[in-house]
């Protein structure tokens, strides 16, 4: 079902101008969103989708970005995952990322997506297998379905949005939300001068710096206490580990979410600069009523 080259050529300029606006946006500095009480009244945090469509739709109604105009919507973790193609089976989850790029540029410095590891293995051609399927020959497959002969400069666009994506987004003094954590920075520092600098190749290769952040799942406390201390923050939340309920606080210092079961949860967190993680806890919310997920 290959698509007219018109439809094509509005992808690459979707992509290609959010890339621009996220590069260029004035709450960013360095790698890093930066969000206070000047231009935030509260962020509504989400995590990791993989293509899902029903709760990326309940999302966008929840958030009613057109009625909040200083409340910020935080994506991460979109791509692979969700329905196929009816013939071939490629993932459709590009269209997301597309959806995404289109957010973007009707709400300018209120839609944020941090880079995480499957979006970085993308940029990165970073195989992952997940029940026996290569995710990110699906992925490709996908594009080829909807792209055809114009799948290499839609994936050129598509990888320029990628590599303009922060990493991380600081909300008041003391909250910063970041994919995931980087593992044993007890044993190997962490090289945080990332959220600050261009990004280069190693830093997003595996055993890099970029990599070793978004792929970490190192939530023991002492390590957790440790990078805190280092980046002069109290609180995370992240995404990247499953969670059942859909989230999940494995230390006194982060909330993990989980948007892409029918029990997936967000936050919604009010500017302020006195939330806890206790206060932090009693604002996650269901994305659906919770007795209605439990019966479908």
């Amino acid at each position: 079902m290959c698509v007219a080259a018109s439809v094509a050529q509005k992808t690459i300029e979707s992509y290609q101008n959010a890339g621009q606006i996220l590069r260029e946006s004035s709450l960013r500095r360095g790698n890093v969103i930066h969000l206070d009480a000047s231009n935030t009244d509260d962020v509504m945090v989400t995590a990791d989708l993989h293509g899902n469509r029903t709760n990326f739709r309940q999302i966008l109604n929840i958030a009613d970005l057109e009625s909040n105009p200083r409340r910020h919507l935080v994506f991460q973790e979109v791509c692979h995952g969700g329905p196929t193609y009816p013939k071939a089976g490629g993932c459709m989850s590009h269209l997301m990322l597309e959806d995404i790029a289109q957010l973007v540029i009707r709400f300018p410095d209120q839609v944020h997506f941090l880079i995480s590891n499957h979006e970085l293995a993308e940029l990165t051609d970073f195989p992952i297998m997940k029940a026996g399927k290569m995710l990110n020959l699906m992925f490709r497959c996908g594009m080829g379905q909807m792209y055809g002969d114009a799948v290499p400069a839609v994936r050129a666009a598509q990888l320029e949005f990628l590599a303009s994506l922060p990493i991380a987004i600081r909300i008041g003094d003391h909250i910063m939300v970041t994919h995931s954590l980087p593992k044993q920075c007890d044993e190997e520092p962490f090289d945080a001068s990332i959220f600050d600098r261009e990004l280069t190749c190693h830093d997003r290769a595996c055993g890099g710096s970029l990599h070793r952040l978004v792929w970490g799942r190192d939530f023991r406390q002492e390590n957790v206490d440790l990078l805190a201390r280092q980046l002069g923050v109290e609180l995370f939340i992240t995404g990247h580990e499953p969670c059942q309920y859909g989230f999940a606080s494995p230390n006194s210092r982060q909330i993990v979410l989980d948007c892409c079961s029918r029990l997936g949860k967000y936050l919604m967190i009010p500017m302020s600069n006195d939330l806890t993680q206790d206060d932090l806890l009693n604002r996650i919310h269901s994305l659906h009523d919770p007795i209605l997920a439990a019966m479908s």
